[in-house]
């Protein structure tokens, strides 16, 4: 049998588990397994590593993206650039092997992180970008915005973020404009608010100044249209949420673990 899973907490809704459950039904994949490891505290990870042989691979979550580095024997440069990893590839490894690398710890296994995040968020907005896209404000601060800052960087998007507080160069949500909103055209938001069951609930953003050529996207999925993304497109704004990404990360996921 061959183990996968989530770590983070809490783990109340998870897409990865019918996500992975349901594709390996699909392909036959009758000897996989995926499983929720709610783990309150990250300190725990060595353990629960330790008392599954057979797991392969696990995907990180919230709030545990930044932290879980600290246990890890190699990070991909990307990252290690956006400082956060959601994908971690177990990877067994023989004792004598692993005397001689330097790599004894407390866990019998070698763990590598990547972050998939990234990844999937360029793929599933590039098809989406107009020229007018080159600037963007990006909604929240976690791991996740992290990934969406790598993502802009690379693309030549200048970007600024937003948050409760201003905080060195992030922005208030209280200090959005309407010349800030039109200059600023595409705006992402990285953060869980407005996902069920608080649907009602929407980025604090002076939605009135929204045009047809600003971009929203939204990393929540569910619901699959959002309060935040409902007013964009009250206002001719295109529209876009978190689902596309959400596969498009599992996938390279699992491209990670069997690679």
């Amino acid at each position: 049998m061959k183990k996968y899973g989530l770590i983070g907490y809490p783990l109340t809704h998870s897409f990865s588990k019918k996500y992975f459950t349901e594709k390996f039904l699909r392909e036959g994949l009758d000897s996989y397994q995926y499983e929720l490891f709610p783990l309150p505290n990250l300190s725990d990870l060595p353990e629960l590593i330790n008392s599954i042989p057979d797991l392969c691979g696990l995907n990180v979550t919230v709030p545990h993206k930044i932290g879980v580095m600290y246990y890890l024997d190699k990070v991909d440069p990307a990252a290690k650039e956006i400082d956060a990893v959601n994908c971690i590839k177990i990877v067994n490894h023989q004792p004598v092997e692993a005397f001689f690398s330097g790599e004894l710890s407390s866990m019998q296994v070698r763990l590598e992180g990547y972050n998939t995040d990234a990844y999937a968020f360029e793929k599933s907005l590039k098809p989406l970008l107009k020229k007018h896209h080159h600037k963007a404000l990006i909604l929240g601060t976690g791991g996740a915005s992290r990934a969406v800052a790598y993502v802009l960087k690379k693309l030549g998007i200048s970007f600024k973020k937003v948050s409760r507080r201003a905080v060195g160069k992030q922005l208030s949500y209280k200090k959005l404009t309407e010349e800030i909103l039109n200059d600023y055209l595409l705006i992402i938001n990285t953060s869980p608010v407005g996902t069920a069951p608080n649907i009602e609930e929407c980025p604090d953003i002076p939605y009135e100044f929204l045009t047809s050529k600003h971009l929203l996207y939204d990393l929540v999925y569910n619901p699959a249209e959002t309060e935040f993304l409902k007013r964009g497109k009250a206002k001719g704004a295109s529209i876009k949420n978190g689902l596309e990404m959400l596969h498009l990360q599992a996938e390279k996921s699992w491209e990670i673990w069997n690679s």
